[in-house]
């Protein structure tokens, strides 16, 4: 499997609600600042960091979307 995102690339990341629902907050954008291990339900995971905070957050790949 490969990676979608590169590193320091701009992404949006769309979050979910209790129990994988889609959350009504809006979308933010992140950079990607680490392609995690594929873990062993083999999904890929992204270490990505805030633009508009100093938050960071490990999220699978189906949440995230090229930022353009």
């Amino acid at each position: 499997m490969s990676y979608a995102y590169k590193l320091n690339e701009d992404v949006r990341h769309q979050p979910q609600g209790p129990q994988g629902r889609e959350a009504t907050d809006p979308p933010m954008v992140y950079t990607i600042v680490q392609c995690m291990p594929i873990e062993a339900d083999g999904r890929l995971r992204y270490r990505i960091k805030s633009k508009s905070d100093n938050v960071e957050r490990v999220v699978t790949e189906d949440q995230l979307s090229y930022f353009q």
